[in-house]
């Protein structure tokens, strides 16, 4: 059997948010909806920010009212602090990814948090949720480090500071730990070094990586994270979204895009390429401007 590879679709909330176009919760609903039809399994759906900073995400939990819970699917909330956890154990979300940066500077411009802040925080989050797991039936919890290959703020960041922060969230017994490349200024061999050492860090989670095609390098990373043993990865419908902190940043790695590129090396990865590149064009209609990724104009390999 292909060695499977997970990727989490992260369309509806890293993608959307960064786009200019605001989408009503029912339509982004129908995007997760879509894409589950085309065979993502665990999609971070929404986040639970404020909508006077984040106005593309507004509406959350009418996102989560229109997505009851399914066997085998799993739908993300993304949160930044205590506040926004507690409004993703109101809805029917299933899992929490946490948010928090490898750099203070990123930090506090994106919380109002150094990165101690930050790790007090999530520790908190960790401790409520372990009081509650066994009463009924918490979400599970993962986290994501942000600015691992490079802060808008604080310029280059260190293998040993993520090394740091990596083993930092694992000692508080956190499952699955996600490496983001924020800006987009990672290469595959930077990808290598930081894999091995958050590796070393934290020898019992999982590792999930991020990455933005900022500068053209995305695939080529997801690559490296798949050589250096990697077997989860982030991508997003159509490559939309991009980072307010790099102007003129294209998305993250299109969800085609990368599936197409590991289904042809033998990969699984459990998705319906035609069907997933139909929901890259349908997104691009609902946002205004046509999806960034090279298969949504392309298509797949020419059938005969």
């Amino acid at each position: 059997m292909s060695r499977p590879i997970q990727i989490v679709e992260v369309g509806p909330r890293d993608g959307l948010q960064n786009e200019k176009a605001v989408l009503a919760p029912p339509v982004r609903a129908e995007l997760v909806r879509r894409l589950e039809a085309a065979g993502a399994r665990r999609i971070e759906a929404v986040s639970f920010v404020h909508p006077k900073y984040v106005p593309q995400m507004a509406g959350a939990e009418e996102v989560m009212d229109g997505l009851p819970r399914e066997p085998g699917r799993s739908r993300i909330g993304l949160v930044l602090n205590g506040r926004g956890y507690d409004r993703a154990l109101a809805t029917p979300v299933d899992e929490v990814n946490v948010a928090l940066s490898a750099t203070d500077g990123f930090g506090l411009k994106n919380q109002g948090l150094t990165v101690q802040g930050q790790l007090a925080m999530l520790g908190e989050i960790v401790a409520r949720r372990h009081n509650a797991a066994a009463s009924d039936g918490a979400p599970s919890l993962s986290a994501m480090i942000s600015c691992v290959w490079g802060c808008p703020f604080d310029g280059e960041v260190s293998t040993q500071r993520v090394a740091d922060v990596v083993g930092a969230v694992a000692a508080m017994g956190v499952g699955e730990i996600g490496l983001a490349d924020t800006i987009g200024a990672g290469d595959p061999w930077a990808v290598t070094r930081k894999v091995e050492a958050a590796r070393r860090a934290a020898p019992e989670a999982t590792l999930r990586l991020h990455f933005h095609d900022t500068r053209n390098t995305g695939l080529a990373n997801a690559y490296a994270g798949v050589e250096a043993g990697i077997d989860v990865l982030d991508a997003s419908v159509g490559g939309v979204g991009g980072c307010p902190f790099a102007p003129g940043a294209t998305g993250n790695i299109a969800t085609e895009d990368l599936v197409y590129m590991l289904e042809r090396a033998g990969f699984d990865t459990g998705y319906d390429l035609d069907a997933l590149i139909v929901a890259a064009k349908w997104i691009g209609q609902a946002i205004g401007r046509p999806a960034p990724s090279a298969l949504s104009r392309a298509g797949g390999f020419p059938k005969a």
